[in-house]
């Protein structure tokens, strides 16, 4: 049983037929399996990183011989009592299980599952409540064992069923690779166990090729996915990506092509189609393409998640990927997507079977992105700019250690509500404060000082942009259903005042996936970054700040490095009474946005 694609290039047929004739001639398959690094790369330095970082081509068959330990230890944790696992990891893998959780959903009597990549302290207390302490199992889980966020929430974590008087290695395991801190601390805090990947099975694998190592499976088995169904789907599918495949049967290199190819003429919008029931896995795919795209000035804009719209309504920079479940078909869906290629978009239809095709998915796109990224000349397997938010987060906290706040800044505008920082239109009518009073980095002036309105300072950022631009919204907000609606509607606002492409981010998750494609990638997008006081705070044991200062520092630190590098970009915070703040954001959206049209 396997997926089924085909490919609708319309009138790109010609630029397909070259990029594929370039494969050809260049033994991109061939190459691909022996790890010729060469066809990323001329560096030396980088060639040896990538040669190690390309396991995830045989780990497949070597987990194969995990299904049986991951089964057991699945029983084990079921017979325990455990109905509710946090995951606590960030990057491609803690979104694969994410995935594996709403599309499978948990089997009866396994725990189910929620993934906490994040610093948000709401989102923390949120997912703690989500069984009684006695019932919550924890996963730990970081390649590097020392990703930031999830050493203040381990550390969180421990405390806490510490202080309720349980025992808090009986809770909690660890996935991470041989040597690592992290390992030394699942000794150390002895927890139930190690899940640890040495030279022979996965340590060789990148972390956003990581879904099908300890990274994706434990987490899939503890639902009660089958973890045999899931592997062997993900084997058929690289036996048909094989060397000696033809590269017109390739599935891979059809896609690959297609997205290299229509990239290179502007279709860069890389737009993921997909019914309720598949709908998270937009989530692992944009990490996937954002990351190993996004940099040199080049990168696919991978949009899932949008309002739909009339085909006229698109502009020439999309290709469209539909993905559907035969055996749950969405005909709305496909009569859009019909209606699309009709219109002369680029369409590439891909339906699977059952949701175990899930695991030769993962596999399609794990070899079409590289394939993707040689044909625009970039290399996948690196992260660049992902460490410039990091250092200034870094930075931002050992000021905050000193001073017990943040540097001071200067809002453009303030009211009771909300400020705004950032650089607005060269010629604009608002100015910054003579002499705002501010405390910790947030505004705190008087709202009768400011000039204009908060829609005159959105509509002044909207008049940077460009037609052929997308709006990305990067939200720090409290993790509330009601915030996180909000931000949706803020989207929708602008795709609909506008027509403007749109993404949506959440701190700290797209710090590890779109982040990379914002600050490295072309600049080509305008940026709306949302903060906000926090109604809740967490402590972090053996830090002298809490969990709502690291979320502010992470969202500062990505704001500092996005003004470095030039970025058009407004950060609005939020205070107050957020539900109120938010509704009044979005009212100055619809206004900013009708204001644009109006002079267009």
């Amino acid at each position: 049983m396997a997926s089924a694609q085909t490919l609708l290039p319309g009138p790109y047929a010609p630029q397909v037929q070259a990029a594929m004739d370039r494969l050809r001639a260049e033994r991109y398959l061939e190459r691909f399996w022996d790890k010729d690094a060469s066809l990323w790369t001329t560096d030396p330095a980088a060639q040896a990183h990538i040669r190690n970082r390309l396991g995830w081509l045989s780990i497949p068959r070597v987990m194969t011989k995990e299904t049986e330990a991951l089964r057991r230890f699945a029983r084990e944790i079921r017979d325990a009592g455990f109905t509710h696992t946090l995951l606590l990891g960030m990057g491609g893998s803690g979104l694969f299980s994410e995935v594996c959780r709403n599309t499978f959903g948990a089997a009866t009597g396994h725990p189910d599952l929620t993934v906490l990549d994040t610093t948000d302290p709401t989102a923390i207390k949120a997912g703690q409540a989500k069984a009684p302490l006695t019932h919550l199992f924890i996963i730990v889980s970081s390649k590097s064992g020392m990703t930031s966020e999830i050493t203040a929430s381990s550390a969180y974590f421990y405390e806490t069923f510490k202080a309720a008087g349980e025992d808090p290695g009986a809770h909690a395991i660890a996935i991470t690779d041989a040597g690592t801190p992290l390992e030394a601390q699942a000794a150390a805090w002895k927890l139930r166990r190690a899940f640890v990947h040495g030279p022979q099975n996965g340590a060789d694998v990148g972390g956003r090729f990581s879904a099908l190592t300890y990274f994706g499976l434990v987490p899939v088995a503890l639902l009660g996915i089958d973890v045999d169904v899931l592997l062997s789907r993900a084997i058929e599918m690289l036996d048909q990506c094989g060397p000696t495949v033809a590269l017109d049967k390739n599935p891979a290199a059809l896609l690959g092509a297609v997205l290299g190819a229509l990239a290179g003429v502007g279709r860069d919008k890389m737009t993921l189609l997909c019914p309720p029931a598949l709908a998270s896995f937009g989530t692992w795919v944009e990490q996937l393409i954002a990351e190993s795209t996004g940099k040199s000035g080049k990168g696919i804009a991978p949009l899932f998640g949008e309002p739909p719209r009339e085909p006229s309504a698109y502009r020439d920079d999309r290709i469209f990927v539909e993905l559907q479940l035969t055996s749950q078909f969405d005909q709305a869906l496909d009569r859009r997507v019909r209606a699309l290629a009709q219109a002369g978009h680029p369409v590439v239809r891909i339906h699977w079977q059952d949701r175990y095709d899930l695991g030769g998915e993962v596999i399609r796109w794990f070899f079409s992105t590289p394939i993707t990224a040689s044909l625009m000349g970039i290399n996948p397997f690196d992260e660049p700019n992902v460490q410039e938010s990091k250092d200034r987060t870094k930075a931002l906290l050992a000021d905050y250690a000193r001073a017990q706040r943040f540097p001071d800044e200067r809002p453009l505008w303030s009211s009771d509500e909300a400020a705004v920082y950032g650089a607005l239109k060269s010629g604009s009518t608002l100015s910054p404060f003579d002499s705002p009073r501010v405390s910790g980095g947030l505004a705190q002036g008087d709202p009768e000082r400011s000039r204009g309105t908060l829609a005159d300072c959105l509509s002044s950022w909207l008049q940077q942009g460009r037609r052929e631009e997308y709006i990305a919204i990067l939200s720090f907000l409290p993790r509330t259903p009601a915030l996180d609606q909000a931000v949706h509607g803020i989207r929708r606002r602008f795709a609909e005042s506008l027509g403007a492409a749109t993404m949506v981010g959440f701190g700290p998750r797209y710090l590890h996936s779109t982040g990379q494609l914002y600050k490295g990638g072309p600049d080509a997008a305008l940026f709306l970054l949302l903060t906000a006081d926090e109604a809740q705070d967490l402590p972090i044991p053996g830090q002298p700040y809490t969990f709502g200062v690291l979320k502010q520092a992470q969202a500062l630190g990505d704001f500092q490095a996005m003004q470095q590098r030039g970025r058009r970009l407004l950060r609005i915070h939020l205070r107050g009474n957020l539900d109120r703040a938010v509704q009044q954001l979005i009212s100055a959206v619809s206004d900013a946005g009708s204001a644009q049209v109006r002079k267009e």
